[in-house]
């Protein structure tokens, strides 16, 4: 199973447009593709409905493909904390990760997929080289969640075939 986690609670956000897409091309390849958006999402306790959102998207999941976007030149705390609250043996050791960071800016979180990247492999996650950074996110997908740049659509089918592979 491929679980697509969208990275943050915020409404109507170009992260999870972005997860979508994301979605839709890795379900045209592979069955058993969830997509996770935190938004809604009580991930801050180890409660009932975390429990719940850990035995349905990440305990089953043998992949998980993150989007992010860029907080303060890291990734929002919604993320560290639903990762903070989860049982970290059954959630994340020996799994496989790929990483997508969007930002306003011109760096596409890279800061934040490195701070990412280090987290996962304490975690026991191996992570695929090939990281997406998607700069100036609002010239990259529109407000329908559809890609403007044809080069940014062959960038993400290649890191999606690699991830595949993976």
């Amino acid at each position: 199973m491929i679980t697509i986690i969208a990275g943050t609670n915020r409404r109507d956000s170009m992260t999870l447009k972005m997860a979508n897409i994301y979605h839709r091309i890795i379900s045209a390849h592979a069955e058993d593709v969830h997509l996770l958006s935190l938004e809604n999402r009580q991930v801050w306790e180890r409660g009932p409905a975390m429990l719940a959102l850990e035995s349905q998207y990440l305990i089953p999941a043998t992949k998980f493909l993150f989007v992010m976007p860029e907080y303060n030149a890291s990734f929002p705390g919604i993320l560290k904390l639903m990762m903070d609250n989860s049982d970290v043996k059954k959630c994340w050791w020996y799994k496989k990760a790929a990483l997508v960071g969007l930002s306003d800016g011109r760096a596409g979180n890279l800061r934040g997929l490195e701070h990412m990247t280090a987290i996962l492999n304490y975690l026991k996650v191996n992570v695929l080289y090939n990281k997406m950074l998607l700069s100036k996110i609002g010239e990259e997908v529109d407000a329908g969640g559809n890609i403007l740049k044809p080069v940014t659509e062959k960038l993400i089918h290649t890191q999606v075939e690699e991830f595949l592979n993976f």
